[in-house]
């Protein structure tokens, strides 16, 4: 990947939103080392060698199966409070004003952490995070989506009895094959959750087919889709979303890493963009995949073909797609357009 050395400045200078990445999958790998040392005997390796070999991926379910096993370290308030003001750190020196974290309160919840406790975590990076490195934070509760309805049941209790104060989303993550046989308490669940006043903002089309996504979007009442990329497959939902404006989170990186493209060259990012669907870029699990905001957006420009422009309409994007207040999203709009 050849990028020239003005794209690489403006990259680095570009005011940038990251809206799909997630609390577990943001742990740095010192962040993790250190949680692995603290809780020694699980699967998780100590060294970093041994982490960065675990971090291989083979395909999608052996993705969930290490995940799982970096959510067993985090045990107490104050291990979420770190991995948040981590992500922070990270985002900042990105240049991020804003993100939306993603959190799975049932995996809390098993290990044993009570509602408020994660909540009072949260609450308190998020003031961090803002204090201390300029990034505001949005939390996204979702649904670990192979565990049912017991998962649904704990994340919105969470999201409506004990909310962190910065709390605006409602989602679903996991292995998208799983859904179908809870299908009814999702659906409740999200109808609950947006009676409430929080974001419809699942995963779908990552890992399954068009028919994960119109899920989201009849069952769910999806604002947002989290990836997406298998509407290509459906000239109708292309149509759909196209005409709706429905965002799109793609993952590029992620996509690859997971096995869902074989090749970031392969990456179908140009061919949405080419459909005139609303595309915003973002990291998912960034040190599980090597990767970070800005290098999504350098792969989006050395790999993908994108220029400048195009870059920016992306950062634009997530702006717009974002859940900020009005102000909070003109503030971000002109600085990327005094940049460019």
């Amino acid at each position: 990947m050849t990028i020239d050395a003005f794209t690489d400045a403006f990259i680095d200078a570009l005011p940038k939103v990251e809206l799909h990445v997630h609390l577990i999958g943001s742990a740095s790998v010192p962040t993790v080392l250190e949680l692995a040392r603290r809780h020694p005997g699980g699967p998780v390796p100590a060294t970093e060698e041994e982490l960065r070999d675990f971090y291989r991926f083979r395909d999608f379910p052996h993705f969930a199966e290490v995940y799982l096993a970096v959510n067993n370290l985090v045990r107490d308030p104050e291990d979420v409070a770190t991995l948040v003001t981590g992500l922070a750190r990270d985002l900042a020196a990105q240049n991020a004003r804003y993100v939306e974290l993603t959190v799975t309160p049932y995996g809390h919840h098993l290990a044993g952490m009570p509602m408020r406790a994660v909540t009072e975590a949260l609450d308190l990076a998020a003031g961090r995070s803002l204090d201390e490195h300029g990034v505001q934070i949005g939390y996204i509760f979702d649904i670990a989506g192979e565990y049912g309805e017991e998962a649904a049941r704990v994340t919105l209790d969470h999201a409506l009895e004990e909310p962190p104060k910065a709390l605006v989303g409602f989602g679903i993550g996991g292995i998208e094959q799983e859904r179908l046989k809870y299908r009814d308490a999702y659906r409740d669940a999200f109808r609950a959750a947006t009676a409430a006043g929080l974001r419809s903002v699942p995963h779908a089309g990552e890992m399954t087919g068009p028919e994960t996504i119109w899920e989201a979007l009849e069952g769910y009442g999806a604002e947002r889709i989290g990836h997406g990329i298998a509407c290509l497959d459906d000239p109708r939902l292309v149509a759909h979303l196209r005409e709706t404006r429905i965002p799109l989170e793609v993952c590029p990186t992620s996509n690859v890493c997971t096995g869902q493209v074989a090749a970031i060259e392969d990456h179908p990012l140009p061919r949405l963009l080419k459909e005139g669907l609303f595309v915003t870029l973002n990291s998912d699990d960034p040190p599980m995949f090597a990767t970070s905001l800005s290098q999504e957006y350098r792969v989006a420009a050395g790999v993908l073909g994108l220029d400048r422009e195009g870059l920016a309409s992306l950062a634009r994007n997530a702006v717009n797609a974002s859940c900020l207040d009005l102000p909070g999203k003109q503030r971000i709009l002109a600085e990327i357009d005094a940049l460019t």
